[in-house]
């Protein structure tokens, strides 16, 4: 089990492209345009209608309420309905994305992902200068919700896989199954399987105002009861029908299904965008008993909990008796420190977008003599710093003279000290892109790891300067 890099690309469009229609349950007119996004940027919408243009990240811990579809929230600026819409970017292999909202709700177009699959088509996608992480099943991860009966887990397998059980215990749904073992079959098997609902639920949608943008083109409404003239009055007044009947299959007309077991497969698509809110990659099956938007997200908090984790103590792997990549005299050749401020020994990593190094720390280091005597422990700031001269090799390696270079700090955040450094330890350090170099700024994930454990983490944002 452990977060992996793998030698696919990250992928975003080439090009802006957008739809317009209307929220299935707010019934307001809403534009929607997706738009190219930086690597590490993953999915995030953005209120372009509200002041300041405020951004929800496509984040699991934003998600507020799932009676009806997810919600997000992000100080007090929403999302509803997000899941058809990230499912299409998903089942594209899209990996960064910017989705812009006149308000609240994408549009449902008609009630499944397969709009949205063809304008990211008509947009384009191309490879970006990044690789994709992906978190690597090796144990079963669960979560069950009591109060349902649903279940949710994922086992370790080869692809992204996902299974859906379905049953409502209703005569017209009955029990159905749908499984998508290749994503990249998406398009083709479920991105045109519409949303659904049952007439008991309708009715009382109708009567408490929330179905506005509804009509029979953009939902499936089983027949799970006997349809009075009262109903039927209401269903021809909301959909703006002359008539309404049912069909010998048990859904309201003027509609077929695509497929018979449509409702597995809409809930298949449904667990594929709300599993997006994770935030990373999966590699491992997922089999979903009786889903919806609670058990989802609740077990998508849960993986993005344990993947968060998981990344803060995943210490290198790297074997410290190997030829480094650079020793300390490689390193003084593109680095300007010197002692006592050289704070970096060896550098057994160096990629387009992260660098591995190490530090010994011992007896003999001069901020010893005041810190503290009799107690030695090595300054948060230091390891800050040294954590910052690993991550200025990344960035000096990417300019032929890096001996005509200085690297100033510009911002340091989310700054955090976990165990303390004293002598005799050794520092791991692993600096990562979170964006692309440009301009000579570099921003960057640092971890600081000791005895196994993650000892600081930062995230560092450095320029370097040409000497004059």
């Amino acid at each position: 089990m452990g977060i992996i890099s793998t030698d696919i690309k990250q992928k975003t469009i080439l090009k802006e492209v957008s739809l317009k229609g209307v929220g299935l349950h707010t019934g307001k007119e809403v534009t929607l345009t997706f738009k190219p996004a930086p690597v590490n940027a993953g999915f995030a919408f953005k209120r372009i209608d509200l002041e300041g243009n405020p951004v929800i990240e496509a984040d699991a811990n934003y998600v507020t309420n799932t009676q009806r579809g997810t919600c997000l929230e992000k100080n007090g600026v929403t999302i509803q309905t997000c899941e058809h819409v990230l499912a299409a970017l998903v089942g594209l292999d899209i990996d960064n994305a910017i989705l812009e909202l006149d308000n609240s709700e994408p549009p449902i177009m008609d009630g499944s992902s397969k709009f949205f699959v063809e304008a990211l088509e008509k947009a384009g996608i191309e490879e970006q200068d990044a690789f994709r992480e992906v978190y690597e099943v090796s144990d079963v991860i669960s979560y069950t919700d009591e109060e349902s009966g649903s279940e949710i887990l994922v086992m370790p397998a080869k692809d992204y896989q996902i299974t859906t059980m379905v049953d409502f215990g209703t005569k017209v749904l009955g029990t159905q199954n749908a499984t998508l073992n290749n994503m990249s079959d998406f398009k083709k098997d479920i991105s045109d399987s519409r949303t659904f609902s049952f007439l008991h639920e309708l009715e009382s949608l109708l009567e408490h105002g929330l179905i506005k943008g509804g009509d029979l083109n953009n939902a499936i409404v089983y027949v799970d009861k006997e349809l009075s003239a009262s109903t039927m009055e209401k269903l021809k007044s909301a959909f703006n029908k002359d008539a309404i009947a049912v069909k010998p299959n048990g859904i309201l007309d003027n509609l077929t299904l695509h497929y018979p077991n449509e409702a597995a497969r809409h809930k298949l698509l449904d667990v594929i965008g709300d599993l997006a809110l994770i935030g990373t990659r999966i590699r491992g099956k997922v089999i979903a008993n009786k889903p919806g938007h609670f058990v989802n997200t609740q077990f998508a908090k849960k993986m993005s909990k344990l993947i968060k984790n998981e990344r803060r103590n995943n210490v290198p792997n790297i074997d410290l008796n190997q030829t480094p990549v650079m020793d300390v005299n490689q390193i003084m050749d593109m680095l300007p420190h010197r002692q006592p401020f050289l704070l970096l020994d060896k550098v057994f990593e160096l990629s387009d977008n992260h660098v591995i190094g190490l530090k010994n720390v011992t007896m003999n280091e001069e901020f010893f003599k005041g810190h503290f005597p009799g107690a030695p422990v090595m300054p948060g700031v230091l390891i800050v710093e040294a954590m910052a001269q690993t991550g200025g090799i990344l960035v000096l390696s990417t300019v032929p003279d890096p001996e005509n270079y200085l690297t100033f700090f510009m911002k340091m955040d989310n700054v955090k000290f976990k165990q303390k450094v004293v002598p005799g330890d050794t520092l791991i350090f692993k600096c990562s892109l979170i964006t692309p170099i440009r301009r000579g700024i570099c921003h960057m994930q640092g971890y600081a790891y000791t005895n196994g454990k993650l000892c600081a983490e930062a995230e560092l944002m450095a320029q370097i300067t040409k000497v004059k």
